[in-house]
């Protein structure tokens, strides 16, 4: 959406044993002070990626200052009304020509490549989102992590890793918080400093600013690949095997009500993503969300987004009403981005009077820990319904649980696909279909592992796989898959 940084094959000149970040002023009279520039130098040197933004990372204090007092005589300049109605190519030619000649008329001696990057850096501040800019344009950082003004992260392969990334001052990143959030009707100020919202691309941002957060305004951004990542790609990736992918596709064709659970981090909403593309292009499909990031490809869904409250504390809606108020909406499927609330015994009562297929995620490490969830987050709603009731409840909406796991090494893998088959006395039961066996770490510390069936091979959704016309897929499925515990293939 925004310009990236124009000055490709640049080469990042940082001494990583030399951070920025370590010349600031410890006060010495405070040893924590000290200990803690020390932490912060061995973390610099463990763990730290540059980021190749043109001469970003070799900038000193003398370019920020020039840029801060650029910056602030453009601000004087510009008429801001008028510049809200140009287009953004227009609006960046135009700072760009202002930003010109404010350098001229300040006889600020820089080089033709040291100009360019502080006309991008001002046109990113006013127009994009700053320092994020050479950020999100990566498609391989999966997490960015904002600590207030002089320490950002990012997540990429599965590993955090500190960068040279910093504003200018804990006022520029609030003012960018402020311009994310603003972009979904939503804000972010001392009187309300919690805030959820997405970007232009769907990718989540949480902010918390002070007085809550105390060492500046912390921003976390998960980010969405441009490109949408399929099965297939999962299987590539490790994630799942063949056999596991193909039992995924039939659990969504055949209209199984699913429940995602895993961790944070761990590949829930991807999953979900990757579940509702077999859902077929002639079901009406409502989602509900916090902030809306499922991306899906069907042509008839209607997306729905929670509301926090506003200034006077009134027009809050929660994940409940959304759920409550799509049963009036003819849903064929219903699909919830989280349960963490009330609206779990909405959600259950949907798929248990016809909405088969409906989906959702939830926290939690295991298949038995998110029945234990569900049950738990259905009592604090004020129900109150005796537990066995409860639990016929759960057995008779969800049908699989599919587990999603983080791995120490970083990687994301599938461990369960469960299937919830009914109760003995007050107990669910559950058998697993498919897991993921830990065999051992390689060289370079990569864990090993394999996919593998539980040798059951005639599952209880079999009579509803039979009805699509997916019995005989399923079995080949489940037969290819069935390899003894401990072995290979």
């Amino acid at each position: 959406m925004f310009g990236k940084r124009g000055t490709e094959g640049a080469k990042v000149a940082v001494p990583v044993s030399k951070p920025k970040a370590s010349t600031s002023k410890p006060a010495p009279s405070k040893p924590s002070a000290k200990k803690d520039e020390e932490s912060y130098k061995q973390a610099v040197e463990v763990n730290y990626q540059p980021i190749d933004d043109g001469a970003a990372s070799g900038r000193s204090e003398q370019y920020f200052d020039i840029k801060t007092s650029v910056f602030g005589a453009l601000i004087d300049t510009i008429d801001l009304a008028q510049m809200a109605r140009l287009d953004t190519d227009s609006a960046r030619e135009e700072i760009r020509d202002i930003v010109s000649e404010i350098i001229a008329l300040k006889n600020i001696v820089l080089s033709i490549a040291e100009q360019e990057d502080l006309l991008d850096d001002i046109c990113n501040d006013v127009l994009g989102y700053g320092p994020l800019e050479p950020l999100l344009a990566r498609d391989d950082i999966a997490d960015i992590m904002v600590n207030g003004a002089e320490k950002t992260y990012i997540e990429t392969q599965g590993k955090v890793y500190l960068t040279n990334v910093r504003f200018r001052d804990n006022g520029q990143l609030m003012n960018i918080c402020q311009r994310i959030v603003s972009q979904v009707g939503r804000r972010v100020d001392e009187s309300s400093p919690i805030c959820d919202a997405r970007l232009p691309d769907g990718s989540r941002v949480n902010v918390i600013a002070p007085p809550l957060a105390i060492d500046g305004p912390t921003l976390t951004i998960r980010k969405f690949k441009k490109d949408k990542l399929t099965l297939d790609q999962l299987v590539r990736f490790g994630t799942i095997s063949p056999e596991g992918a193909q039992i995924l596709k039939i659990i969504g064709r055949v209209r199984c009500n699913v429940v995602i659970s895993g961790g944070t981090g761990s590949g829930k909403t991807t999953l979900l993503n990757c579940l509702t593309n077999y859902i077929e292009n002639d079901e009406r499909i409502v989602t509900c969300e916090d902030a809306a990031e499922l991306q899906l490809q069907q042509p008839h869904v209607v997306r729905l987004e929670t509301r926090p409250p506003n200034l006077e504390g009134e027009g809050q809606i929660t994940m409940t009403d959304l759920v409550r108020n799509c049963l009036r909406m003819r849903p064929e499927r219903i699909i919830v981005g989280e349960v963490r609330g009330f609206e779990a015994f909405d959600l259950l009562q949907a798929m248990n009077t016809g909405h088969d297929g409906s989906m959702g995620t939830l926290h939690a490490n295991s298949p038995r820990e998110a029945l234990s969830r569900l049950e738990a987050m259905i009592t604090m709603g004020g129900y109150n319904l005796p537990t066995k009731t409860i639990r016929e409840m759960i057995v008779g909406s969800i049908d699989v649980i599919v587990q999603a796991s983080r791995l120490r090494d970083g990687s994301r893998r599938i461990t369960h696909i469960t299937e919830v088959t009914g109760m003995e006395g007050d107990v669910i039961t559950t058998q697993d279909l498919f897991l993921y066996e830990i065999t051992g770490e390689d060289a370079a510390g990569k864990i090993t592992g394999m996919h593998r069936s539980t040798g059951i091979g005639r599952p209880a959704f079999w009579e509803r796989a039979r009805y699509y016309n997916e019995e005989t897929a399923l079995a080949a499925a489940l037969d290819a898959s069935n390899i003894e515990p401990g072995t290979f293939a």
